[in-house]
């Protein structure tokens, strides 16, 4: 099945679109990424979805609608440029979330899944968390159930840590099923770095560029003390978390303790709060022993990657998931597409040990377009599994 997986996540700086073969296997998928691309978005738009939309801006419901399409018009726009001459047989589509409040069940994520489905002549897989918050779940995270399907070993047990803007990780013991894997949010991954950077240089950067701010600064041990003080980091799993927590709000609680900070040694401070996060959450409820597989875009950055390493010592390996084939960038993405796959086989891929919830759910919603075809070419594939396309 050719599927494309389309993720915009919360650093806000695009669309991640995955064009990947997927083989149906006895425990999972035989998985090849025919193509990737990171289409960014218009720096007008990024604006306006940091001032206008996102938390803790209060959007009125027709600057929704705007967003919505405009948003749905971006990701059609990714999914044509990765498909380029092939058409997939399905697209899913993550969508932005522009609201998250697992406690409360609550998450929205918009892009117009019509528009995606008009532009590809495919059927679209969209909407993926409602359907676990409905169950009563936070509705993330929702990528382990993936994580366990590409990183299990027989021979070691494993962490998949994602650096996005906001960190998460994936317990996966060894020879690990789907329902075998803890998983949470342990807190911001690049979000406050990147909200640092915009604030400090009114614009004229976005983020961190490699960590080079972060790698050129010292550590504020008092600043990042009182950090640590939020409540959320002493919160046992399950637990997710979003922009509402970690966005500029954060910072504006802590602005007395960053005014007196210059650039490079806010990069640096941040930074060490998103690796002390990762690193107390794998050692309070992770494995004593384990590879961490690292990806999202939190691995360019240097100063992240290396803290983290340093930080977890010799009992764990900390690595990139492209050493094990995986796309950091493409991750995310790809992982989507398995997770509409999982949709169209009327599979249930949320984890209730992961979010909290009361029974494992369906995931998304569908916009079909020739949809008894799809689904009677899902059934060809599944009955003759070793078949090619």
């Amino acid at each position: 099945m050719l599927a494309l997986g389309l993720m915009s996540g919360t650093s806000l700086d695009g669309v991640a679109a995955a064009l990947v073969e997927l083989t149906p296997q006895a425990r999972g998928y035989l998985i090849e990424v025919v193509r990737f691309q990171t289409i960014p978005f218009e720096p007008d738009f990024h604006a306006r979805l940091l001032d206008e939309i996102v938390a803790p801006n209060t959007p009125t419901p027709a600057q929704l609608a705007e967003i919505d399409h405009e948003l749905g018009v971006r990701l059609a726009n990714a999914a044509r440029t990765v498909a380029g001459d092939q058409r997939p047989d399905f697209v899913a589509s993550h969508g932005l979330t522009i609201f998250h409040d697992g406690a409360a069940h609550r998450t929205m994520q918009l892009g117009d899944p019509h528009l995606i489905r008009d532009a590809l002549k495919a059927t679209v897989i969209f909407d993926f968390r409602r359907a676990d918050c409905a169950a009563g779940g936070e509705g993330a995270p929702l990528v382990p159930y993936v994580d366990a399907l590409l990183f299990a070993s027989a021979k070691v047990d494993s962490i998949a840590l994602n650096l996005g803007g906001i960190a998460n990780l994936t317990i996966v013991p060894r020879d690990a099923t789907p329902d075998g894997v803890t998983a949470w949010d342990c807190g911001p991954g690049n979000m406050l770095i990147d909200a640092f950077v915009r604030l400090r240089t009114g614009g004229r950067e976005q983020f961190d560029k490699g960590g080079a701010h972060a790698i050129a600064g010292r550590v504020e041990r008092s600043v990042l003390a009182r950090c640590l003080k939020d409540p959320y980091f002493a919160q046992a799993p399950p637990k997710s978390t979003g922009r509402e927590h970690f966005g500029a709000g954060f910072l504006k609680r802590h602005a007395r303790s960053f005014a007196k900070l210059s650039l490079d040694d806010g990069c640096a401070t941040l930074a060490a709060l998103s690796v002390e996060a990762i690193a107390c959450d794998i050692e309070r409820w992770g494995p004593s022993e384990a590879r961490v597989i690292v990806s999202g875009g939190g691995v360019r950055n240097k100063s992240l990657l290396a803290g983290v390493a340093v930080r977890l010592g010799r009992r764990y390996t900390v690595r990139p998931s492209d050493d094990l084939g995986i796309d950091p960038d493409a991750k995310e993405a790809l992982a989507f597409a398995i997770l509409g796959y999982e949709t169209l086989r009327g599979r249930a891929a949320a984890l209730p040990v992961v979010t909290g919830a009361e029974r494992a759910a369906v995931l998304g919603a569908i916009a079909p377009f020739g949809l008894s075809d799809l689904l009677a070419k899902m059934e060809r594939e599944l009955r003759e599994p070793n078949e090619s396309r």
